[in-house]
Protein backbone atom coordinates (compact mmCIF):
# COMPACT_ATOMS: atom_id res chain seq x y z
CA UNK A 1 0.00 0.00 0.00
CA UNK A 2 0.99 3.59 -0.78
CA UNK A 3 1.25 6.84 1.40
CA UNK A 4 0.57 9.19 -1.70
CA UNK A 5 -3.25 9.83 -1.32
CA UNK A 6 -4.91 12.67 1.11
CA UNK A 7 -6.84 11.43 4.73
CA UNK A 8 -9.68 13.04 2.36
CA UNK A 9 -9.16 10.75 -0.21
CA UNK A 10 -8.70 7.86 1.94
CA UNK A 11 -11.98 7.99 4.27
CA UNK A 12 -13.47 8.48 -0.01
CA UNK A 13 -12.22 4.99 -0.74
CA UNK A 14 -13.49 3.68 2.55
CA UNK A 15 -17.14 4.96 2.67
CA UNK A 16 -17.32 3.91 -1.26
CA UNK A 17 -16.50 0.13 -0.47
CA UNK A 18 -18.39 0.21 2.51
CA UNK A 19 -21.26 1.59 0.61
CA UNK A 20 -20.89 -1.57 -2.13
CA UNK A 21 -20.99 -3.42 1.09
CA UNK A 22 -23.73 -2.74 2.43
CA UNK A 23 -25.93 -2.09 -0.28
CA UNK A 24 -25.14 -6.05 -1.06
CA UNK A 25 -25.82 -7.28 2.52
CA UNK A 26 -29.57 -5.36 1.92
CA UNK A 27 -30.13 -6.69 -1.15
CA UNK A 28 -29.69 -10.64 0.18
CA UNK A 29 -32.14 -9.68 3.61
CA UNK A 30 -34.33 -8.41 0.68
CA UNK A 31 -34.00 -11.20 -1.42
CA UNK A 32 -34.26 -13.99 1.11
CA UNK A 33 -37.34 -12.11 2.72
CA UNK A 34 -39.11 -12.02 -1.11
CA UNK A 35 -39.82 -8.67 -1.06
CA UNK A 36 -37.55 -8.10 -4.23
CA UNK A 37 -38.07 -10.03 -7.68
CA UNK A 38 -35.63 -11.83 -9.35
CA UNK A 39 -32.61 -12.82 -9.00
CA UNK A 40 -28.92 -11.35 -8.18
CA UNK A 41 -25.33 -11.72 -8.19
CA UNK A 42 -23.28 -10.45 -5.54
CA UNK A 43 -19.97 -8.44 -5.46
CA UNK A 44 -19.38 -8.79 -2.08
CA UNK A 45 -14.80 -9.23 -1.42
CA UNK A 46 -14.30 -7.56 -4.90
CA UNK A 47 -15.27 -4.01 -3.55
CA UNK A 48 -11.61 -2.87 -3.64
CA UNK A 49 -11.36 -3.34 -7.76
CA UNK A 50 -14.22 -1.50 -8.87
CA UNK A 51 -13.67 1.42 -6.13
CA UNK A 52 -9.72 1.60 -7.30
CA UNK A 53 -10.41 2.00 -10.75
CA UNK A 54 -13.45 4.10 -10.83
CA UNK A 55 -11.43 6.36 -8.50
CA UNK A 56 -8.91 7.54 -11.14
CA UNK A 57 -12.14 8.40 -13.77
CA UNK A 58 -13.87 11.12 -14.55
CA UNK A 59 -17.76 11.58 -14.44
CA UNK A 60 -18.13 11.27 -18.14
CA UNK A 61 -15.17 8.22 -19.04
CA UNK A 62 -17.41 4.88 -19.96
CA UNK A 63 -17.49 1.62 -18.11
CA UNK A 64 -19.12 -1.12 -18.73
CA UNK A 65 -19.80 -4.43 -16.49
CA UNK A 66 -20.53 -8.19 -15.94
CA UNK A 67 -23.45 -9.85 -14.39
CA UNK A 68 -22.29 -8.74 -11.45
CA UNK A 69 -22.51 -4.91 -11.37
CA UNK A 70 -23.74 -3.60 -8.27
CA UNK A 71 -20.66 -2.61 -7.37
CA UNK A 72 -19.22 -1.21 -10.31
CA UNK A 73 -22.43 1.13 -10.97
CA UNK A 74 -21.88 2.64 -7.32
CA UNK A 75 -18.40 2.83 -8.02
CA UNK A 76 -18.36 4.91 -11.00
CA UNK A 77 -21.04 7.14 -9.47
CA UNK A 78 -24.61 6.27 -9.68
CA UNK A 79 -27.18 7.68 -7.16
CA UNK A 80 -27.57 4.41 -4.51
CA UNK A 81 -31.31 5.54 -4.15
CA UNK A 82 -31.69 4.76 -8.36
CA UNK A 83 -30.07 1.73 -8.23
CA UNK A 84 -32.06 0.52 -5.01
CA UNK A 85 -34.89 1.34 -6.67
CA UNK A 86 -33.92 -0.27 -10.31
CA UNK A 87 -33.71 -3.48 -8.05
CA UNK A 88 -37.56 -2.93 -7.01
CA UNK A 89 -38.45 -2.75 -10.61
CA UNK A 90 -39.39 1.24 -10.36
CA UNK A 91 -39.90 3.79 -12.14
CA UNK A 92 -37.32 5.35 -10.55
CA UNK A 93 -34.43 2.95 -10.65
CA UNK A 94 -31.97 4.03 -13.09
CA UNK A 95 -33.35 2.06 -15.85
CA UNK A 96 -36.86 2.75 -15.19
CA UNK A 97 -37.39 -0.35 -13.48
CA UNK A 98 -36.94 -2.35 -16.97
CA UNK A 99 -32.73 -2.86 -16.76
CA UNK A 100 -33.09 -4.83 -13.06
CA UNK A 101 -30.09 -6.52 -11.35
CA UNK A 102 -28.06 -8.24 -14.51
CA UNK A 103 -28.39 -5.39 -16.66
CA UNK A 104 -28.23 -2.42 -14.90
CA UNK A 105 -27.11 0.91 -16.21
CA UNK A 106 -26.63 5.06 -15.58
CA UNK A 107 -25.55 6.62 -18.70
CA UNK A 108 -25.86 9.78 -16.66
CA UNK A 109 -22.39 8.75 -15.21
CA UNK A 110 -20.92 6.34 -17.83
CA UNK A 111 -21.64 3.11 -16.97
CA UNK A 112 -23.30 1.57 -19.97
CA UNK A 113 -24.35 -1.45 -18.29
CA UNK A 114 -24.18 -4.74 -16.58
CA UNK A 115 -24.04 -7.84 -19.30
CA UNK A 116 -25.45 -10.93 -18.84
CA UNK A 117 -23.40 -12.57 -21.63
CA UNK A 118 -19.75 -13.87 -20.17
CA UNK A 119 -17.91 -11.21 -21.76
CA UNK A 120 -20.59 -9.31 -23.55
CA UNK A 121 -19.59 -6.03 -22.54
CA UNK A 122 -16.07 -6.06 -23.43
CA UNK A 123 -16.62 -5.42 -26.88
CA UNK A 124 -19.01 -2.41 -26.03
CA UNK A 125 -15.71 -0.22 -24.24
CA UNK A 126 -14.40 -0.90 -27.19
CA UNK A 127 -16.62 0.91 -29.32
CA UNK A 128 -16.73 3.76 -26.36
CA UNK A 129 -13.44 3.78 -26.99
CA UNK A 130 -13.57 4.26 -30.32
CA UNK A 131 -16.07 6.73 -30.21
CA UNK A 132 -14.00 9.14 -28.08
CA UNK A 133 -11.29 8.78 -30.47
CA UNK A 134 -13.38 9.58 -32.93
CA UNK A 135 -14.58 12.93 -31.61
CA UNK A 136 -11.57 13.45 -29.75
CA UNK A 137 -13.44 13.59 -25.90
CA UNK A 138 -10.88 12.73 -24.31
CA UNK A 139 -12.65 10.33 -22.41
CA UNK A 140 -11.30 6.73 -21.78
CA UNK A 141 -13.55 3.15 -21.53
CA UNK A 142 -12.88 0.65 -18.77
CA UNK A 143 -14.12 -2.80 -19.26
CA UNK A 144 -14.62 -5.17 -16.22
CA UNK A 145 -15.14 -8.81 -16.49
CA UNK A 146 -14.26 -12.05 -15.10
CA UNK A 147 -11.61 -14.73 -15.60
CA UNK A 148 -14.17 -16.55 -17.45
CA UNK A 149 -14.80 -14.31 -19.91
CA UNK A 150 -11.08 -14.57 -20.31
CA UNK A 151 -11.84 -17.40 -22.39
CA UNK A 152 -14.16 -16.32 -24.64
CA UNK A 153 -13.80 -14.61 -28.40
CA UNK A 154 -14.66 -11.46 -27.64
CA UNK A 155 -12.18 -10.87 -25.10
CA UNK A 156 -9.44 -12.10 -28.06
CA UNK A 157 -11.12 -10.15 -30.86
CA UNK A 158 -11.66 -6.51 -28.24
CA UNK A 159 -8.02 -6.67 -27.34
CA UNK A 160 -6.41 -7.41 -30.74
CA UNK A 161 -8.51 -4.36 -32.32
CA UNK A 162 -7.94 -1.96 -29.31
CA UNK A 163 -4.42 -2.71 -29.62
CA UNK A 164 -4.36 -2.33 -33.24
CA UNK A 165 -5.82 1.13 -33.07
CA UNK A 166 -4.21 2.37 -29.47
CA UNK A 167 -7.54 2.99 -28.53
CA UNK A 168 -7.92 4.33 -24.94
CA UNK A 169 -9.31 1.58 -23.00
CA UNK A 170 -8.42 -0.22 -19.99
CA UNK A 171 -9.21 -4.27 -19.63
CA UNK A 172 -9.84 -4.89 -15.95
CA UNK A 173 -9.48 -8.65 -15.18
CA UNK A 174 -11.32 -9.17 -11.69
CA UNK A 175 -10.14 -12.75 -11.47
CA UNK A 176 -12.13 -14.15 -8.52
CA UNK A 177 -10.73 -17.60 -9.01
CA UNK A 178 -14.32 -19.19 -10.29
CA UNK A 179 -16.31 -18.48 -13.38
CA UNK A 180 -19.62 -19.98 -11.65
CA UNK A 181 -18.47 -23.57 -10.13
CA UNK A 182 -14.77 -23.86 -12.40
CA UNK A 183 -11.62 -23.08 -11.23
CA UNK A 184 -9.72 -20.90 -13.96
CA UNK A 185 -6.81 -22.50 -13.22
CA UNK A 186 -9.26 -26.45 -14.75
CA UNK A 187 -9.90 -23.95 -18.01
CA UNK A 188 -6.66 -21.95 -18.01
CA UNK A 189 -3.22 -22.57 -18.36
CA UNK A 190 -1.13 -19.98 -17.44
CA UNK A 191 -1.75 -18.29 -13.55
CA UNK A 192 -1.36 -14.76 -14.34
CA UNK A 193 -4.39 -14.08 -16.78
CA UNK A 194 -2.15 -10.54 -17.46
CA UNK A 195 -0.11 -12.40 -19.29
CA UNK A 196 -2.36 -12.78 -22.25
CA UNK A 197 -1.17 -9.43 -22.91
CA UNK A 198 1.76 -9.99 -24.43
CA UNK A 199 0.42 -11.25 -27.41
CA UNK A 200 -1.32 -7.86 -28.42
CA UNK A 201 1.59 -6.03 -27.58
CA UNK A 202 -0.01 -4.36 -24.62
CA UNK A 203 1.09 -4.30 -20.82
CA UNK A 204 -0.21 -7.20 -18.78
CA UNK A 205 -0.35 -6.01 -15.00
CA UNK A 206 -1.56 -7.85 -12.00
CA UNK A 207 -2.74 -5.87 -8.78
CA UNK A 208 -3.83 -7.53 -5.42
CA UNK A 209 -7.32 -7.27 -5.81
CA UNK A 210 -8.43 -6.93 -2.23
CA UNK A 211 -5.86 -4.06 -1.46
CA UNK A 212 -8.09 -0.73 -2.74
CA UNK A 213 -4.51 1.50 -3.01
CA UNK A 214 -2.88 -1.12 -5.53
CA UNK A 215 -5.25 -1.37 -7.69
CA UNK A 216 -5.48 2.05 -7.32
CA UNK A 217 -2.22 2.71 -7.96
CA UNK A 218 -1.80 0.52 -10.78
CA UNK A 219 -5.08 1.44 -12.85
CA UNK A 220 -3.86 5.23 -12.29
CA UNK A 221 -1.14 4.31 -14.67
CA UNK A 222 -3.17 2.21 -17.10
CA UNK A 223 -5.72 5.46 -17.64
CA UNK A 224 -2.82 7.68 -17.49
CA UNK A 225 -1.55 6.03 -20.19
CA UNK A 226 -4.81 5.31 -22.35
CA UNK A 227 -5.45 9.07 -21.69
CA UNK A 228 -1.76 9.97 -23.68
CA UNK A 229 -2.90 8.25 -26.38
CA UNK A 230 -0.20 5.10 -25.65
CA UNK A 231 -3.44 2.08 -25.65
CA UNK A 232 -4.76 -0.11 -24.11
CA UNK A 233 -3.53 -2.17 -20.76
CA UNK A 234 -4.73 -5.31 -19.10
CA UNK A 235 -5.27 -5.52 -15.74
CA UNK A 236 -5.90 -8.85 -13.96
CA UNK A 237 -6.96 -7.82 -10.10
CA UNK A 238 -6.87 -10.99 -7.89
CA UNK A 239 -9.68 -10.84 -6.16
CA UNK A 240 -12.49 -13.18 -4.43
CA UNK A 241 -16.29 -13.39 -4.25
CA UNK A 242 -17.39 -14.10 -0.80
CA UNK A 243 -21.06 -15.24 -1.86
CA UNK A 244 -22.15 -17.91 -4.19
CA UNK A 245 -22.29 -17.45 -7.90
CA UNK A 246 -25.62 -15.86 -7.46
CA UNK A 247 -28.66 -16.02 -4.92
CA UNK A 248 -29.85 -19.32 -4.87
CA UNK A 249 -25.77 -21.56 -5.71
CA UNK A 250 -24.11 -22.52 -2.77
CA UNK A 251 -20.51 -22.75 -3.67
CA UNK A 252 -20.15 -26.45 -2.42
CA UNK A 253 -16.86 -26.34 -5.11
CA UNK A 254 -14.86 -24.42 -2.50
CA UNK A 255 -13.54 -25.52 1.10
CA UNK A 256 -14.13 -23.15 4.08
CA UNK A 257 -10.42 -22.89 4.71
CA UNK A 258 -9.88 -20.93 1.49
CA UNK A 259 -12.81 -19.12 2.03
CA UNK A 260 -11.64 -18.21 5.46
CA UNK A 261 -8.20 -17.43 3.98
CA UNK A 262 -9.90 -14.73 1.68
CA UNK A 263 -11.64 -13.48 4.18
CA UNK A 264 -9.10 -12.72 6.04
CA UNK A 265 -8.26 -10.53 3.32
CA UNK A 266 -11.37 -8.63 3.54
CA UNK A 267 -10.66 -5.59 1.59
CA UNK A 268 -13.46 -3.42 3.47
CA UNK A 269 -11.86 -4.32 7.08
CA UNK A 270 -8.12 -4.48 5.77
CA UNK A 271 -8.57 -0.54 4.73
CA UNK A 272 -10.57 0.50 7.50
CA UNK A 273 -7.23 -1.00 9.40
CA UNK A 274 -4.73 1.12 7.62
CA UNK A 275 -6.08 4.07 7.39
CA UNK A 276 -6.69 4.17 10.97
CA UNK A 277 -2.87 3.79 11.32
CA UNK A 278 -1.92 6.28 8.80
CA UNK A 279 -4.04 8.96 8.46
CA UNK A 280 -5.29 8.96 12.32
CA UNK A 281 -8.79 7.92 11.78
CA UNK A 282 -10.25 6.58 14.75
CA UNK A 283 -12.59 3.81 15.36
CA UNK A 284 -15.36 6.28 16.35
CA UNK A 285 -14.36 7.25 13.19
CA UNK A 286 -15.05 4.16 11.46
CA UNK A 287 -18.64 3.55 13.50
CA UNK A 288 -19.64 7.12 12.49
CA UNK A 289 -19.28 6.10 8.82
CA UNK A 290 -20.75 2.57 9.10
CA UNK A 291 -23.84 4.19 10.71
CA UNK A 292 -23.99 7.23 8.18
CA UNK A 293 -23.72 4.80 5.49
CA UNK A 294 -26.47 2.35 6.93
CA UNK A 295 -28.87 5.17 7.05
CA UNK A 296 -27.80 5.64 3.91
CA UNK A 297 -28.96 2.15 2.49
CA UNK A 298 -32.07 2.33 4.62
CA UNK A 299 -33.21 5.68 3.06
CA UNK A 300 -32.77 3.85 0.00
CA UNK A 301 -35.17 1.11 0.69
CA UNK A 302 -37.87 3.57 1.55
CA UNK A 303 -37.24 5.47 -1.65
CA UNK A 304 -37.59 1.98 -3.77
CA UNK A 305 -40.92 0.89 -1.73
CA UNK A 306 -42.54 3.99 -1.96
CA UNK A 307 -41.53 4.83 -5.60
CA UNK A 308 -44.41 3.81 -8.09
CA UNK A 309 -44.13 0.51 -9.96
CA UNK A 310 -43.22 0.52 -13.66
CA UNK A 311 -46.26 -0.65 -16.20
CA UNK A 312 -45.62 -3.07 -18.87
CA UNK A 313 -46.56 -0.34 -21.46
CA UNK A 314 -43.85 1.61 -20.23
CA UNK A 315 -40.75 0.07 -22.42
CA UNK A 316 -42.77 1.91 -25.70
CA UNK A 317 -41.14 4.86 -24.20
CA UNK A 318 -37.84 4.01 -23.97
CA UNK A 319 -37.33 2.01 -27.29
CA UNK A 320 -35.86 4.82 -29.42
CA UNK A 321 -34.54 6.97 -26.31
Amino acid sequence: MKDDISREQALGLFRKMLEIRKFEEKLYFLFSTRLMPGSMHQYNGQEAVAVGVCANLHRNDYITSTHRGHGHCIAKGADINAVMAEMFAKKTGCCRGMGGSMHIADFSVGMLGANGIVGGGIPHAVGAAWTSRYKKTGQVAVAFFGDGAANEGSFHESLNLAAVWELPVIFVCENNLYGFSTHYRRVTPIDRLADRAVAYGIPGVVADGMDVLDVLEKSKTAIARAREGKGPTLLECKTYRFMGHSRFEKPTYRTPEELNEWKNRDPVPRFAEYIMKHYGVSDLDIRNITGEVEKTIEAAVVFAEQSPDTEPQDYQKYIYG
